[in-house]
């Protein structure tokens, strides 16, 4: 596969008092990162852009606004290299998908609620997720997976300690969650009620798109109830027990603001997909 260099808009937040009142100015700045394209057929392009090697501080600090034990103990966590999607798997690229052939089990090609070809695609639970990965691995030769969990709040935070990748709180001019709730000293804003295409909003400073909001996104590991024990290379950290019991990152279109922090975590049952539940996909930076 041949890399290439795209260009893109990213924004922060600062937060602005004057005497009383509180504002907030968002700056914007452009940026450049490395990506490839698998063709996928149909005029269907899936992009996956590099995401460097680095070590990060995983988990939430005990003094974050709204933040829960399960996200603690914070921890140092070593990245490999690896490319992750530039968006939430799209309806285009699941129908695409959906009509290779099968591995382990059937995918409906038409899920979601909210339909649109860019929207991303939503009501699919983590094994169909799987499905999707594994039929794209048989496909392209190249092993497609789910991120690790630390893998996705790396990407998220794309080197930020923040709350949220835009800084210390969140707008709905920079991502779709509720905006009837607020997050430290942001404002309301708009309410939705349903997904966005996949580049409505500013990207994060690794050029990855909706790291908050829009729809949940499905994680290998299994769930686990804190970070005790957990592993600092970022491999994917399952249980002994087989637990249906799975992650979700990002939060989505329906959830207030504290849900789309970068620390925030989820469990649901691996069976069970929502309108407000999607993934998006990773695969190895080796063989490039």
């Amino acid at each position: 596969m041949q890399k290439q260099t795209f260009d893109f808009e990213t924004a922060t937040i600062s937060v602005v008092k004057k005497g009383e009142e509180v504002t907030y100015e968002i700056k914007r700045s452009r940026k450049q990162a490395e990506f490839f394209t698998e063709d996928l057929g149909n005029g269907v392009i899936l992009e996956m852009v590099a995401i460097s090697s680095g070590t990060f501080l995983m988990g939430s600090p005990t003094d974050e606004r709204e933040s829960l034990d399960y996200e603690k103990p914070k921890h140092s966590v070593t990245i490999k290299p690896f490319f992750m999607g530039k968006f939430q798997v799209t309806q285009a690229q699941w129908e695409t998908v959906a009509g290779f052939p099968i591995v382990k089990i059937g995918l409906n090609p038409e899920p979601s609620s909210f339909k649109g070809a860019n929207r991303p695609v939503e009501q699919v639970s983590w094994y169909e997720a799987v499905e999707f990965c594994e039929r794209l691995s048989q496909k392209t030769g190249q092993n497609y997976r789910l991120p690790s969990e630390a893998e996705w709040e790396y990407a998220c935070r794309a080197g930020t300690t923040t709350p949220f990748h835009f800084g210390e709180t969140i707008t709905t001019d920079l991502a779709n969650y509720n905006g009837n709730y607020v997050y430290a000293s942001g404002s309301k804003g708009i309410y939705r009620q349903q997904t966005t295409e996949v580049r409505s909003f500013p990207a994060n400073a690794f050029g990855l798109y909706d790291m908050h909001g829009n729809v949940w996104e499905w994680c290998a590991d299994h769930w686990h109830d804190n970070y005790e024990g957990a592993p600092n290379d970022a491999s994917i950290w399952l249980s002994s027990d087989e637990s249906l019991i799975r992650l979700l990152r990002g939060g989505s279109w329906g959830n207030n603001p504290e849900h789309c922090r970068s620390a925030c975590r989820y469990d649901y049952n691996a069976d069970d997909g929502n309108d407000g539940i999607g993934f998006r996909i990773v695969c190895s930076a080796e063989w490039t």
